[in-house]
């Protein structure tokens, strides 16, 4: 995991699939699955589903926090220090542990939010207080609008630890993270999370472009700590699994065709909403930027 030393698996836990199953049990089914075909890492943030992604991960690793390095997210959107410092309290508590090996800031897609993140009283001083109390290893950034964003917060030379960013065989030709963020991330020795490798939704796929399998193989060939995929069942994990268990990167010239294959389809940023529409912008962002609900949005 970058400079930090950390060993983590090269598939990660997506945290808001894990609020999907009906229950708790179906969850930790999965969680428990893929802990024992050598899956450690697991993502998550305060407001997925109302804070019901946690705690069904809490539940999950009961027993287990020690095989496990947990991440999740401050959800401030240009609040504070305290509202941060409650939210980690928050998270603590649900996923019953005393501290976090990763603490993010969420959803980095405002052109404003680099500015809030640093400003006096910002959520980066809940960081800092996180940090020496002994609750947070390790700090990052998260986002999936444009990589500009995050280049600015990088810009305010911050030692984070971990940066989260959309990566798939497509984002090379559109607004792109692995062409942008990714070699800045490696020049200062961050640990890259890749997410979205289906395009968020399976776009990608239900494209025709590429199949699951050639698509979440090319994003975990990037240079990458892992790539966090959502999995709300036991047959998304197992079929991830087949192609994490025994990996091989993809050769570059099979990645280069991959490219090619898309590229025509990928130039406008269709099959990756996150970056084009408000598809994938959390309640929570957009509650506290002053736009409205998705549901009160015309169609």
């Amino acid at each position: 995991m970058g400079r930090t030393g950390v060993q983590i698996s090269a598939l990660g836990i997506g945290g808001w699939h894990l609020g999907c199953p009906p229950t708790q049990e179906e969850s930790t089914r999965i969680v428990r699955e893929a802990m024992d075909a050598g899956v450690n890492f697991f993502d998550n943030a305060w407001d997925y589903h109302g804070g019901l992604a946690e705690e069904r991960m809490g539940t999950a690793l009961e027993g287990k926090r020690h095989q496990a390095v947990i991440m999740t997210k401050a959800c401030t959107h240009g609040r504070g220090k305290e509202v941060a410092m409650k939210q980690l309290e928050d998270s603590l508590r649900r996923l019953k542990t005393d501290y976090l090996d990763v603490w993010q800031i969420h959803e980095v897609i405002y052109w404003n939010e680099p500015e809030l993140i640093f400003a006096p009283g910002g959520v980066i001083e809940a960081i800092d207080q996180a940090k020496r109390d002994g609750k947070v290893r390790f700090v990052g950034v998260t986002g999936h609008k444009h990589p500009d964003i995050h280049l600015q917060v990088l810009a305010h030379d911050y030692p984070f630890d971990t940066i989260q960013m959309p990566l798939n065989c497509m984002d090379t030709h559109f607004h792109s993270f692995e062409q942008r963020v990714l070699p800045e991330a490696a020049r200062r020795g961050m640990a890259a999370f890749g997410m979205k490798s289906l395009g968020g939704g399976g776009e990608i796929v239900k494209s025709g472009y590429a199949t699951a399998q050639e698509a979440l193989r090319y994003a975990m060939s990037l240079p990458v700590a892992t790539t966090i995929s959502g999995m709300a069942s036991l047959e998304v994990l197992r079929q991830n699994l087949e192609v994490a268990c025994g990996f091989e990167p993809m050769p570059e010239w099979e990645m280069q065709a991959l490219r090619d294959h898309t590229r025509t389809v990928a130039a406008d940023g269709r099959y990756e909403l996150y970056k084009t529409s408000i598809a994938y912008d959390g309640p929570e962002a957009r509650k506290q930027h002053g736009f409205p609900p998705m549901s009160q949005t015309p169609a």
